[in-house]
């Protein structure tokens, strides 16, 4: 089981801030931190909401769930709980558990509700005193899922008087307390100050790590260079797809520094023929690649790159470099998720330029109360449909259930991948 190594975002007013007890804004917006981090090595973001009021906790709902869905690693989030709705509004956000606050006996008394309600493994703990875990021991061991630490509570007695999986965060910039941290058998991962900052490299992070043989998830090749059938120039074509929609971006070249390049940063890093020199994509427009798997084909001759692509691809700005058309036959688009995204984005059209005559703009027009009509119609037709004998009239239903169903997602800002990202974690 790996370590993780974890980055911690504090929000206040709407900015990400330096901590919980220096309201400073730094030089990211929270989205882009936590997206920042995502994609440099973190393997868990941890999120604190400092708000004081009801409204400004609204914002930092809003900001939370628009770090959920750019960020593809997982996410704790807490602060100004108050009630078991607030812990549904953060994980109904994105979040992966909701971290209740020990220090104030009202989330204490929450614990058992919101566990039972949302399942133990949906619930976090912070704590700021030793005292905290011994009144509450029993609860917490039967209700909560991970135990976060602050105020760099003493190691040694925290993890001896408790099995709960631990994540301490740690006001430090030395890595070898980092590390001291984490050979602790039921610390699960690590905050720290050094962890947060732009400058650091969270990938030699992990490489120190391993280097102390702590598990870190690192990525290993199962291949070795040698393994690889290479062109007269010792190189190998590398064809780069999006990990999530499997559009192919573009064909470039490693050469074996390039690979290795690659294996230790986790960026897709190429050679260059024509500057005859090693090439990190993105290096100089911010477009890198992120590497989410790399596999070769029968004759290991030919790489297929799955990555997390920022931005454009092409250096014309196209997301794809296979943008000129040569010949094309008309064919009706079967992927699903394709089908899907297709129909949302036409439907997300109508409703910001609306088309007089449209159904679609009917509906919007009408509201929030005409759509939530048509989508409990439509489910009661699939039900008489399926209990028909003919079971092609439930492919209609179906049909008729999943366009409603998208008008309701485009009036309430769903996306698809939200829908996919909740189903995934499930």
């Amino acid at each position: 089981m790996f370590k993780k190594i974890i980055s911690c975002l504090y929000i206040k007013d709407g900015k990400a801030v330096k901590d919980k007890n220096n309201d400073e804004p730094i030089s990211l917006d929270p989205v882009s931190f936590a997206k920042y981090f995502s994609d440099n090595g973190a393997d868990e973001i941890i999120v604190f909401d400092l708000s004081k009021d009801d409204a400004e906790h609204e914002t930092s709902i809003g900001i939370i769930k628009e770090i959920a869905r750019v960020i593809e690693v997982p996410l704790i989030a807490g602060g100004n709980i108050k009630r078991v709705e607030d812990v549904k509004k953060l994980l109904y956000a994105g979040a992966t558990k909701a971290m209740l606050n020990f220090s104030k006996e009202s989330n204490v008394v929450l614990t058992k509700e919101v566990s039972k309600r949302f399942g133990k493994e949906k619930i976090a703990v912070c704590l700021d005193s030793k005292r905290q875990l011994t009144q509450n021991k029993e609860l917490i061991e039967e209700y909560i899922d991970t135990i976060v630490t602050i105020h760099d509570l003493e190691m040694e007695e925290i993890v001896r008087d408790t099995k709960t999986p631990l994540i301490p965060l740690m006001d430090t910039i030395d890595l070898g307390k980092i590390i001291k941290a984490l050979y602790h058998e039921n610390v699960v991962g690590v905050g720290a100050t050094l962890l947060n900052q732009q400058e650091t490299d969270l990938i030699r992070v992990k490489s120190a790590c391993k280097l102390a043989e702590i598990p870190v998830d690192l990525f290993e090749s199962e291949m070795k260079w040698d393994d690889f059938k290479k062109n007269p120039e010792g190189m190998i074509p590398v064809i780069v797809q999006d990990y999530k929609t499997n559009e192919v971006l573009m064909l470039a070249y490693m050469n074996e520094e390039a690979f290795r390049k690659t294996i230790e940063t986790g960026k897709m890093t190429y050679f260059s023929r024509s500057r005859n020199e090693l090439w990190v994509k993105g290096l100089t427009s911010g477009h890198f690649q992120y590497v989410k798997s790399l596999t070769m084909d029968c004759d290991s001759d030919t790489m297929l790159a799955k990555v997390s692509q920022i931005g454009a691809a092409c250096h014309t700005g196209s997301r794809t470099c296979f943008f000129k058309k040569v010949v094309e036959k008309e064919y009706n688009e079967t992927n699903p998720l394709k089908v899907f995204e297709e129909v949302y984005q036409v439907i997300q059209d109508r409703k910001q330029n609306p088309k007089e005559g449209s159904y679609t703009n009917y509906l919007f027009e009408k509201g929030i109360d005409k759509i939530l009509k048509k989508v409990g119609e439509e489910a009661t037709e699939i039900i008489i449909a399926a209990k028909n004998p003919d079971a092609e009239e439930i492919k209609y239903e179906m049909s008729d259930f999943l366009y409603h169903a998208m008008v309701l997602m485009v009036e309430k800002g769903v996306t698809w991948e939200d829908i996919t990202k909740e189903l995934a974690n499930r």
